[in-house]
């Protein structure tokens, strides 16, 4: 996040910097894959709390489901703005929190229009405020952290709003969801079984194209059986929106990796046992949900 210029100190990059999967990135390769990585008794807890959490903002009280959203995407930026300060920028808190719930009001209530018009209300008034306090290339690229967590987190989180505004709504949110489920269950139990190929180790040195495999079976399987059965999809559109979403899951997977390499941190955050932070949870499912809402108007529209 920091170039050789720039004065602002960051972390060393030396063999202590950790990879986003908790291994560090210089160890030896066996030293690497000797164990799944994580508290998985913790793990598998908190992912059945926040699964039972989503279900019944969904399906039991769905009054409360654009509450979540709007609370998970503010503590997603907030451990965001908290990282990018270990790069050196600093990122007003104020206008990109009022942004972020006014993104999701506007959301709720206007649909696409309201969020694009939120969105473009917010980058503004987050230049404003930043420029206002000083000028030059600090506040430059404090203002580009900022665009960049609204944009990552605020904007693309949003489309779960969307969807549930749709038909069906509650069932095209857990569409969009089991994409990334999938990939995380069936990646981490492939690449703990059968992983010896590394997908990117560079990057993240655990995920394997085993893993890999383990996920898109396991995650077009889920999203073409749960469009099926629950919202008459074709089998054929279903596994279509299974392997991208897989893929961007991945994707997103590997991307918040990076970040965090760069920024020398383990987890974006600590608030969830077993799962790093708000932000490590639902990465995956930033990029799940506008694409599955993009391709369910492109393949049924």
């Amino acid at each position: 996040m920091t170039t050789d210029s720039d004065p602002t100190p960051r972390p060393a990059a030396t063999s202590t910097v950790v990879a986003a999967d908790g291994a560090d990135a210089f160890a030896p390769e066996h030293a690497k894959r000797r164990g799944p990585g994580r508290n998985l008794p913790a793990a598998i807890a908190v992912g059945a709390v926040l699964g039972g959490v989503l279900l019944c903002s969904l399906f039991v009280v769905p009054q409360a489901f654009p509450v979540l959203v709007a609370i998970i995407v503010v503590l997603a930026v907030l451990e965001l703005t908290r990282a990018l300060a270990h790069g050196g920028l600093r990122i007003p808190a104020v206008p990109v929190l009022v942004g972020v719930i006014g993104m999701a009001i506007s959301t709720v209530v206007f649909d696409v229009q309201g969020l694009l018009i939120s969105t473009a209300v917010a980058v503004c008034v987050l230049i404003l405020w930043r420029v206002s306090e000083s000028m030059g290339l600090t506040a430059l690229r404090d203002v580009a952290g900022g665009v960049f967590a609204l944009s990552w987190v605020a904007f693309l989180g949003s489309f779960t709003l969307l969807l549930f505004g749709m038909e069906q709504g509650p069932l095209l949110v857990m569409l969009a969801v089991l994409g990334p489920v999938g990939n995380d269950i069936g990646g981490y139990v492939a690449g703990v079984l059968f992983g010896s190929h590394p997908m990117a180790p560079g990057i993240s040195p655990k995920k394997s194209w085993e893993g890999f495999a383990g996920s898109l079976i396991l995650g077009v399987a889920s999203v073409t059986t749960f469009g099926m059965l629950a919202l008459d999809v074709p089998w054929w559109a279903g596994a279509a929106l299974g392997v991208v979403l897989v893929v961007v899951s991945t994707c997103g997977d590997l991307s918040e990796s990076l970040l965090k390499r760069d920024l020398g941190i383990k987890d974006m955050g600590h608030l969830l046992p077993g799962h790093g932070g708000v932000l490590d949870r639902v990465d995956s499912i930033l990029l799940a949900a506008p694409t599955t809402y993009i391709m369910l108007e492109v393949l049924l529209p």
